[in-house]
C-alpha cells in the first residue's frame, strides 16, 4: 500500500481569485491613479528634503467595515485640504493583521468576522474601498503581510509598511524591493532598530524571488531594488517608548553610518503609548515640538484613529459603528486637533528654519 507523503496536512484548497480579474472587475479612473501617483511622488520628494511638510499616515488600526472607514476617510480629506500646504495625508487602510498567536486576520482574509475565510470577497471590498478613496481625492496606506496579495491591491496603494514582526523577514525584505511606492520598516518589536536598518539596506538592492504575475501564473520576478525606504520608530518591549530627540538622535546616527537618508517616520501608537490610545496626543506634542525646533530627521508620522474612540470586542452584539475593533484608537474629534498641531509645527519650523 502506497503512503502518503504530500499535504498531509491540508484540509481543503480553493481557488484565489487572480488579480488581473479583480483589476478587470473594479478598474481606477484616470483621476484615482493621478491621485496615487501624486501621493507617492509627494512622500518621496519629502524624504529626499524636496518637501517640507510633514507626511502622516492615518487611519483606523484595521479596516473590518468599509462603510464606516469610507465615511471616516471622506472627513479626512476635509481635513486633509484645509492643511494640505503642511501636511501630507494619507489614510491608513490596513487589511490584514499580523498576530502573535492567533486571532482575526484581517478585512481580506475574513471579510465577514466570522472565521469563514472568503479571502476573494475580502479582496474585493479591499479594492473597492481603496478605488472608492482614490476616486474622493484621498491617497490610502497599507501594511504588506501576505505577499500573495500586493498583485491585486498595491496599484492603489501610495505608501506602505512592513511591521514590526515582519521587518527581518528576507521575502518581505525582497518583495519591497520591488514595490512601486515608498515603504516603512518598522523598528523590531523589542524596540530594536537594527533589523529595520538592515532591511532597508536589503530593500535597496535588486533581488529575484519566487511570486506570480497578475494571471496568477507562477513566476520567477526580478526586482530593481527600492530607494525609497525609510525606518519607523513604533518603540518596543525592551526599549519601552522611542519617539523623543535622544532615539531620534541615535536612530540617525545609525542610519548615517549605514550611508542612508536619515529620514525617520514616528509612530505614535504602539510601544510608543505604551499601548495606551490616548497617549498619542502626548507623544504627537512631543514630536511637534521636535519638528518646531527643526528637527532635520523626523519627516513623518503615524496615528491609530477612527469615528469612535476606543476599541470594541470582535463579537460584540451590537457593534459600535465606526469603531476600531482592534487596537484602540483616538476619535475624529480628538484627532483634528493633533493635526492641527502638527501642522502648526511645520509652520513653526519654517519661520525659525
Amino acid at each position: 500500500m502506497s503512503r502518503r507523503i504530500d499535504d498531509v496536512r491540508i484540509k481543503s484548497v480553493r481557488p484565489l481569485l487572480p488579480a488581473a480579474i479583480l483589476h478587470e472587475e473594479i478598474p481606477v479612473s484616470p483621476q484615482g491613479k493621478k491621485i496615487v501617483s501624486d501621493a507617492r511622488t509627494a512622500i518621496e520628494n519629502s524624504l529626499k528634503r524636496d518637501d517640507d511638510r510633514l507626511v502622516v499616515v492615518i487611519g483606523p488600526c484595521s479596516v473590518h467595515d468599509p462603510k464606516s472607514a469610507l465615511e471616516y476617510g471622506h472627513s479626512l480629506k476635509k481635513v486633509s485640504l484645509r492643511l494640505k500646504n503642511d501636511l501630507i495625508i494619507v489614510m491608513r487602510t490596513y487589511f490584514e493583521k499580523p498576530r502573535t498567536t492567533v486571532g482575526w486576520k484581517g478585512l481580506v482574509n475574513d471579510p465577514f468576522l466570522d472565521g469563514t475565510y472568503r479571502v476573494n470577497e475580502g479582496l474585493r471590498m479591499a479594492r473597492k474601498l481603496l478605488r472608492d478613496l482614490a476616486e474622493i481625492g484621498l491617497p490610502c496606506a497599507m501594511e504588506f503581510l501576505d505577499t500573495s496579495f500586493p498583485q491585486h491591491l498595491a496599484d492603489l496603494i501610495s505608501w506602505g509598511a512592513i511591521g514590526a514582526r515582519t521587518t527581518e523577514s528576507q521575502v518581505h525584505r525582497e518583495m519591497a524591493s520591488g514595490l512601486s511606492m515608498p515603504i516603512g520598516f518598522k523598528n523590531a518589536t523589542d524596540g530594536g532598530i537594527r533589523v529595520a536598518i538592515d532591511s532597508i539596506l536589503a530593500a535597496r538592492s535588486s533581488h529575484w524571488f519566487a511570486g506570480a504575475t497578475k494571471d496568477g501564473v507562477s513566476a520567477l520576478i526580478q526586482t530593481s531594488g527600492n530607494e525609497n525606504c525609510h525606518l519607523i520608530l513604533r518603540g518596543g518591549t525592551q526599549s519601552g517608548p522611542n519617539f523623543d530627540s535622544a532615539h531620534v538622535a541615535e536612530a540617525s546616527k545609525l542610519l548615517k553610518k549605514e550611508g542612508l537618508p536619515n529620514r525617520i517616520m514616528v509612530d505614535l501608537s504602539h510601544g510608543n503609548s505604551q499601548k495606551n490610545y490616548l497617549l498619542q496626543l502626548k507623544t504627537g506634542a512631543d514630536v511637534g515640538g521636535q519638528i518646531a525646533s527643526g528637527s532635520a530627521s523626523i519627516f513623518g508620522v503615524m496615528i491609530e484613529s477612527h469615528l469612535v474612540e476606543g476599541n470594541q470586542d470582535i463579537h460584540a452584539n451590537p457593534m459600535v459603528y465606526g469603531q476600531s475593533i482592534t487596537d484602540s484608537c483616538l476619535s475624529f474629534k480628538q484627532t483634528e486637533p493633533l493635526l492641527e498641531l502638527l501642522a502648526n509645527s511645520v509652520r513653526t519650523s519654517r519661520r525659525k528654519h
